[in-house]
């Protein structure tokens, strides 16, 4: 499906003109893979444990060895396809809990058991995906793996920062990654959220865009209504704390999505919001939402810790407001078949256009199949993958 540029200015029906040219509906554009995502909190890959994760469809088996490192590799065993997520953990190696064949950190099979020299050549192994723990996170990279070490992991300096203090935020939502990155960058959605923070008028101050990346500038004034106590505290009584306001920086540089929030009067942020959006299906329907919210730790000792249950019942609400509203949107897709949206924002608009030319196409046999595997039996490989579009 396409979309034309008359419906992106929001005409709502295609020109008969022979003028405008079609784009690809945005909602068929998988994540470039050739990035770090995260795929699990690291307290969650405790050793000797195996956990099962996926990216767009790619079923990924993380284990943590004896010497406490991660690793993670395609969840099938090369034998009898069993998740090798079901498997056991022995040293740096993860043995399949069927036939226990057993496997190195990089896919490849180090043991078949009861291999005599007169049987076939057993397969290698299965894909490995390199792997790497950051900011209480474990990434990896699904692309290709000669990329991997040219391309950085985010950089988050204050995460580690004895000015701030992290909230970790993990989870899935039933939409493409695509609507997540537009609900925040689009502030003008604040009406939804005027049972928690009042009434937020929010004003657009400029925004910057390039091949990769849109950056938007807003002034939040609050304007009246009830707000919940925890906001203030977020904001060090800033956003929507009387007729304070505060300047709210949000940017994507793909795939990532970051905000920042700076008080009235004040030269820093009083909070930092850095997310990363996971597709989890093979169709990109789903998505897990990785957030780390850095907030900045007051003067008076232990007055964050005491306001933290406070902070977290606020985001949590908010972020379920949010998560309603973009599965609503998926909804819709769902049920027309097609991008059907009358965005009349610039900001969102050229927003698309860098999740478009950076993201890639969506494999119609993986999502028809859950993966090209399913489909033919292979193990996917780097050539099922489409080229990712620079």
């Amino acid at each position: 499906m396409t979309e034309t540029e008359s419906e992106r200015a929001g005409s709502g029906r295609p020109s008969a003109q022979p003028g405008p040219i079609p784009v690809p509906d945005l909602r068929l554009v998988g994540a470039n893979p050739d990035f770090w995502y995260p795929v699990e909190l690291s307290k969650k890959v405790r050793r000797r444990r195996v956990l099962a994760t996926a990216f767009a469809g790619e079923r990924i088996a993380l284990y943590r060895g004896d010497s406490g490192t991660v690793y993670a590799i395609e969840d099938r065993c090369a034998h009898r396809q069993v998740p090798l997520s079901m498997g056991v953990v022995e040293g740096e190696k993860l043995r399949c809990c069927y036939h226990a064949w057993a496997y190195r950190g990089d896919g490849r099979i180090s043991q078949i058991p009861y291999l005599s020299k007169g049987d076939g050549r057993p397969p290698r192994g299965v894909r490995g995906y390199p792997v790497r723990e950051a900011y209480g996170l474990v990434y990896v990279f699904p692309g290709d793996p000669e990329k991997a070490v040219a391309t950085p992991l985010p950089e988050l300096p204050a995460f580690g920062s004895p000015k701030y203090r992290t909230m970790t935020f993990s989870r899935t939502v039933r939409c493409h990654y695509s609507f997540m990155h537009e609900n925040l960058l689009d502030m003008n959605h604040q009406f939804l959220h005027r049972g928690v923070v009042g009434k937020l008028h929010p004003e657009l101050l400029g925004y910057e865009t390039d091949a990769r990346s849109v950056e938007a500038r807003y002034l939040f004034t609050h304007t009246g209504g009830k707000r919940n106590r925890g906001a203030g505290l977020l904001a060090n009584e800033g956003i929507g704390g009387g007729n304070s306001s505060d300047v709210m920086t949000i940017r994507t540089g793909y795939p990532y999505q970051t905000l920042d929030l700076v008080p009235e009067g004040a030269d820093h942020p009083a909070f930092r919001l850095w997310v990363a959006y996971v597709p989890e299906d093979a169709e990109q329907r789903r998505c897990h939402a990785y957030g780390l919210l850095m907030i900045e730790k007051p003067g008076i000792p232990g007055a964050l810790q005491l306001a933290w249950p406070l902070i977290r019942r606020f985001t949590e609400r908010v972020f379920a407001e949010d998560r309603l509203a973009v599965e609503a949107e998926q909804r819709a897709w769902d049920e027309q078949g097609r991008d059907l949206n009358h965005e009349i924002f610039p900001l969102i608009l050229d927003l698309r256009e860098v999740l478009r030319t950076n993201g890639v196409p969506i494999d119609p046999r993986a999502a028809a199949c859950g993966t090209a595997a399913a489909c033919d039996g292979r193990a996917p490989t780097l050539g099922d993958r489409p080229a990712a579009r620079r």
